[in-house]
């Protein structure tokens, strides 16, 4: 018994000492994790054309952090299926802080339509880690000069007498101009047919030539087209009118709060990406944010600035998830 009681009680102090080891090595890694990172490129992937709000935004951020942690971060865009094709490849992408995903409020509407259909090859929240939105960036609705109207409100109204068929334009079945498009034909019972493309710089160049009346984007990337006069803005779909063009009303004002959605642009890294890592970058990008030339560019194309913390981000995530699925589901919005 002595024996027994003996050998017991060294194994519980064996397991004690292994249980603190390995805790004060834990303690030890951490910080060396962070302090060693980057030490090499940074790879940020922007699932969409190059050219439009989401690459610009990722470019900025990227210029920031290179200077900030004194290794390149270099942008590559890898478009299609609505921004669906990049994302996968980050999720399946080593969980180092060596690829990281660029992605905006598309994201909550491919993610919702692909797990719809049963076609998803990752899912926004098991898949990848928030980190930090990096800016906050309305949606625009846009109509071609030629339509006779000022407003979404008109817009409505004009498409209920018109004759020809009018196209409405999104970014790719299952985007989020697909959902705003599908979701004001269902509660206005106008007719609109869907036009998809590859990306948001083809979408307003055919806007402008008028073979589509309608459509929308990121304002930072049409705000220009709005001022000259070669498009015409009809509603934001933010909670309160943007600084850029504070005569243009939101849709609640206009009786559409079914189309109010926040509009962002944030970075996420693969699933078990280590949280030293994920917190440094977190870090960075906040100083990125706040950094008074970063601020000055975003805000001249009419973004705001974020820098959010990754729990303000994770629950912004989940309840624009939780609020757009449901629709997607009942509309059928299918990315392809």
């Amino acid at each position: 018994m002595t024996i027994g009681t003996f050998n017991l009680r060294s194994t519980r102090r064996a397991v004690a000492v292994a249980a603190t080891a390995l805790a004060i090595c834990a303690c030890s890694t951490a910080p060396s994790l962070a302090q060693n990172y980057p030490n090499r490129t940074v790879r940020i992937v922007v699932p969409f054309p190059a050219g439009a709000t989401t690459d610009m935004l990722a470019r900025l951020f990227a210029q920031r952090l290179s200077e900030s942690m004194g290794q390149t971060f270099v942008v590559e865009n890898v478009g299609g299926a609505g921004g669906s094709l990049g994302a996968d490849q980050v999720a399946k992408a080593a969980p180092d802080g060596y690829t990281l995903l660029f992605h905006n409020l598309t994201f909550s509407t491919t993610t919702s339509s692909l797990q719809y259909v049963g076609r998803s090859r990752h899912d926004i929240e098991k898949d990848f880690i928030p980190i930090s939105v990096g800016a906050y960036v309305p949606m625009l609705l846009l109509a071609h000069p030629s339509v006779p109207v000022k407003d979404l409100k008109e817009f409505v109204a004009y498409a209920r007498s018109a004759k020809d068929p009018l196209f409405y334009g999104s970014t790719g079945p299952g985007s989020v101009m697909n959902y705003i498009g599908e979701v004001l034909k269902r509660d206005t019972n106008i007719k609109m047919d869907h036009v998809p493309f590859r990306g948001a710089a083809p979408l307003v160049l055919e806007l402008m030539s008028g073979r589509i009346q309608f459509g929308g984007d990121q304002l930072s990337s049409s705000l220009q087209h709005a001022r000259s006069g070669a498009l015409r803005p009809m509603a934001v779909l933010s909670v309160k009118r943007s600084a850029a063009l504070p005569d243009v009303p939101t849709v609640r004002e206009l009786g559409f709060p079914n189309l109010e959605i926040q509009g962002w642009n944030g970075f996420f890294a693969p699933a078990g990406t280590p949280e030293p890592i994920v917190a440094r970058l977190g870090e960075q990008i906040a100083l990125a944010a706040k950094h008074p030339a970063a601020r000055q560019r975003m805000e001249e194309v009419g973004a705001e600035p974020a820098g959010s913390t990754q729990a303000e981000m994770r629950t912004m995530l989940r309840e624009q998830v939780s609020k757009v699925r449901p629709v997607v589901e009942e509309l059928k919005l299918i990315v392809q």
